[in-house]
């Protein structure tokens, strides 16, 4: 379909919601929750949070530029007298609203769309597939780390008219989760990277984790490819017993599609070799670590799969920017290196940024590591006797 605008009118009719002012005729450029990012002419949705609630800022959100607003609490009089003629949209659950819109406008684009899931590494195989992708696509990614049932329809609602490739990653905490995400976002190759430990204190098991992960395959139209971690055993087992689905495989260990070897890791990354088609290929990687190997042969994986040139493609994964606080190696003065990998690490993505640290040639190794609320200090010490296996030197701070 070439015609991708959404109007006032069909966001009132998709969300089911109540045109209270405006003009049905205008369009959004934008979406967003966060009044900070509202520019001009963006549709503000009010969320109402654990702490605070978006349907309380939409002042705010005017001021800076807004068009409109989708909120599921009136405000009083005196806003709608101060801001007459602005397009007030009020609906039964704006989270629901949004979820909705943002299926809809996904319907809207026949391209390729990447999904990416599992315990570890979602953000940055998503970072590094949305390079190679944009090699020849211009590509949507999520930003950050907006996986959940807010950050991503709100990713798919900022989709353009000039994007004809995406590449969305769905994090889950619950079962169910990942089912939401995936009617939304309709992927037409599945990406999983890993099944680890991640969110077990929820879903009780491993099994119980891949069973949530797997949700993801309940929106896969196409061809129902799908690309797995062939050396993680939840995983491996899988793929060997299913039919239903294309599989590409990927690995280190295991008698995979793609398989790296000769692996070579350095401070700044790590090369290897892959072969393809009996021709012998060098890759490299600007970031260090095991995991950003995976995330390498994943994303050549992704890109042949949609016909990108294979030397787009290395380049595309030697040259990917990472999201930030995620295994960023500074050195802050001579001779003293710091790995930020502080954002939302689980104990599977901090156990490999300290396989990454005893790896480093260094006399002295320091992990500092933050303890959350909810760690008990039985498990907390247990945790760090094991890290003690791995490093010379292990500083707690917490």
């Amino acid at each position: 379909m070439d015609n991708k605008t959404i109007t006032i009118k069909k966001i009132v009719e998709v969300c089911g919601g109540k045109l209270i002012s405006g003009n049905e005729n205008m369009e959004p450029s934008g979406y967003t929750q966060d009044t900070r990012a509202v520019q001009e002419n963006y549709m503000y949705i009010g969320i109402k949070g654990e702490n605070t609630d978006g349907n309380d800022y939409i002042e705010k959100a005017f001021e800076n530029g807004a068009m409109g607003c989708i909120i599921d609490k009136l405000p009083n009089e005196e806003v709608f007298e101060k801001h007459k003629g602005k397009n007030i949209i009020h609906v039964n659950d704006s989270i629901e609203a949004i979820q909705k819109l943002a299926k809809y406008k996904r319907s809207l684009y026949d391209m390729p769309v990447v999904g990416i899931t599992g315990s570890v590494g979602k953000t940055s195989t998503k970072d590094m597939i949305a390079s190679v992708l944009s090699k020849k696509y211009n590509v949507l990614k999520t930003q950050g780390n907006y996986n959940n049932h807010i950050g991503l329809p709100l990713t798919l609602l900022n989709l353009k008219q000039d994007h004809n490739a995406a590449v969305l990653e769905m994090g889950m905490n619950h079962a169910g989760e990942i089912s939401v995400l995936t009617d939304m976002g309709r992927p037409t190759i599945c990406v999983y990277t890993t099944i680890g430990t991640a969110h077990i204190g929820n879903l009780g098991s491993r099994e119980n984790i891949l069973k949530a992960k797997l949700e993801m395959l309940e929106g896969i139209i196409g061809q129902k490819e799908v690309i797995i971690n062939y050396d993680n055993d939840l995983l491996s087992d899988w793929k060997d017993k299913q039919t239903e689905y294309s599989v590409t495989t990927f690995g280190m260990e295991s008698n995979s599609d793609y398989v790296a070897y000769n692996i070579e890791p350095h401070t700044g990354g790590s090369k290897f070799n892959v072969d393809i088609d009996n021709v012998t290929y060098d890759v490299s990687v600007n970031i260090a670590g095991k995991g950003f190997v995976y995330n390498g042969l994943s994303a050549i994986a992704v890109g042949r799969s949609l016909g990108i040139e294979m030397q787009d493609i290395l380049d595309g994964v030697a040259n990917f920017d990472l999201t930030p606080n995620r295994m960023h190696i500074e050195e802050v003065q001579s001779n003293v290196a710091v790995i930020n990998d502080c954002y939302n690490a689980s104990n599977d993505s901090t156990a490999a940024a300290l396989e990454v640290l005893k790896n480093l040639a260094a006399m002295r190794r320091i992990a500092v590591l933050r303890r959350y609320a909810r760690t008990s200090e039985s498990s907390l010490r247990i945790y760090i006797e094991k890290l003690e296996k791995m490093l010379c030197e292990t500083r707690l701070i917490y």
